[in-house]
């Protein structure tokens, strides 16, 4: 069964104190939901169009595993935590093993 995986580049952080509530929340839900961390901002080097941005990888043993946690309650509440404090693009995506 393919994995699945949350990536999330943030393009700008207006309220790091917002960022950091969403953290400690988002990482709870994750755990719950089984995800493991696997990039957490760090060094970026962009290529093409990229912009280097910080980043976050998160893994899940499954598609399915990684669309119910973000469905979830309690990173619904992450979500409400953070609001307005960021502007990112996150995605969920389907591994190919």
């Amino acid at each position: 069964m393919p994995k699945g995986y949350w990536v999330s580049v943030y393009r700008t952080i207006s309220d790091p104190e917002k960022l950091a509530a969403y953290n400690k929340l988002a990482a709870l839900a994750v755990k719950a939901g089984g995800g493991r961390t696997l990039v957490r901002g760090g060094r970026v080097v962009a290529h093409d169009a990229g912009i280097a941005e910080r980043t976050v990888l998160v893994e899940f043993d499954s598609f399915e595993q990684a669309v119910a946690t973000h469905e979830s309650a309690a990173y619904q509440e992450a979500l409400v935590a953070l609001s307005d404090g960021v502007e990112r693009d996150f995605r969920i995506v389907e591994g190919i093993d």
